[in-house]
């Protein structure tokens, strides 16, 4: 009998030992727990991407740019795009410097995505430079710092011309030629505010819940395709260029101030959790630090909690904008 009341005590120490180190490593994450997993125990980028051809919108800057680089030194072929043929240029010569690629491995496509007649065109471009295309990266889009109050509504359909339909009308003829090869992966950068909603940002998040509707209901409809992985990538804050090129309450006007972006996610870790996401399939990857990584958790299982929480840290956030600072600032744990 003491024997077995020993061993009862053993195991439920064990069992309380191992819930603590699994919220210890919660607490520390910048990932959601299945994508931490993915990175230290599933398989490499390395070993996955090298010689796939590799498709990234919005690669002029940001996110989008530092994956075309990280997909360079691993040895994926690239076709960049992005409204900017200049800095595409600008990114396709650091590419060669970092890399062992050859000037005929990165194909520079101008590309607006808000022009979705000239979508069938450039994906026929990129197949006929490479001959087929293993990886779409819908990274292209904008955010937004405004009050629905103050923002007219062209913005709206601004946004969702540019972030929504434009991503579906690249997707629907890429996704035609990987259906003929039965395989491929379309990988969509959605964001946080594609699973929370926040203030400041209605329309960029309203653009990022049509992208999550979108791709869960697509990848219902390719069960007969096993190959072809619909791949989503929610990050939060992140170091880049998104507020600088943010949807304000007018087209016609540019955020003022987008404050110090230091305290935010490097773009590189972001990148970098991206391409584990991609080599290992995962269908929705939460990339982000606390506090944002728990409100996911929070508006995933616990909504009513999360909406009580978004309430109180939404004042702070427009609190935040009106005085001059990002509106993310004050939730990061980083000190600055």
């Amino acid at each position: 009998m003491a024997w077995g009341c020993a061993l009862c005590l053993a195991l439920a120490g064990g069992a309380l030992l191992a819930l603590l180190a699994q919220l210890l490593r919660w607490l520390r994450a910048d990932g959601d727990l299945t994508l931490l997993w993915a990175e230290r125990w599933g398989k490499k980028p390395e070993h996955e991407l090298r010689g796939k051809v590799v498709w990234v919108t919005g690669a002029s800057s940001g996110i989008g740019e530092e994956l075309t680089y990280q997909l360079a030194k691993l040895g994926a072929l690239l076709a960049i795009s992005a409204r900017r043929e200049d800095e595409l240029q600008r990114v396709k010569k650091k590419c060669l410097q970092i890399s062992s690629l050859s000037e005929n491995d990165i194909l520079v496509l101008r590309l607006d995505l808000t022009d979705r007649s000239s979508h069938e065109a450039a994906t026929n471009s990129v197949l006929k430079h490479f001959g087929k295309i293993d990886v779409l990266v819908n990274n292209g889009g904008r955010s937004q710092r405004s009050l629905f109050v103050d923002t007219n509504l062209d913005v709206y359909n601004a946004i969702m011309e540019l972030n929504y339909l434009g991503t579906i009308s690249l997707t629907k003829y890429v996704l035609n030629h990987m259906i003929q090869r039965k395989k491929g992966k379309i990988v969509t950068v959605s964001s946080v505010m594609g699973i929370m909603g926040a203030p400041l940002a209605t329309g960029y998040c309203a653009s990022k819940h049509a992208l999550q509707g979108f791709f869960n209901s697509l990848r219902t409809e390719l069960t007969d395709y096993p190959e072809i992985s619909i791949i989503q990538i929610c990050p939060g804050p992140v170091q880049s260029q998104i507020i600088q090129n943010v949807f304000t309450e007018n087209l016609a006007k540019s955020l003022e101030n987008s404050g110090d972006q230091s305290h935010k996610m490097p773009t590189d870790r972001c990148a970098r959790l991206t391409l584990v996401s991609v080599a290992n399939d995962v269908k929705e990857a939460w990339i982000s630090d606390q506090p944002y990584l728990a409100v996911c958790y929070l508006w995933q299982y616990a909504p009513t909690w999360a909406w009580w929480l978004m309430n109180r840290m939404g004042k702070r956030r427009i609190q935040n904008f009106k005085s001059g600072i990002d509106a993310d600032a004050s939730y990061s744990r980083k000190k600055k």
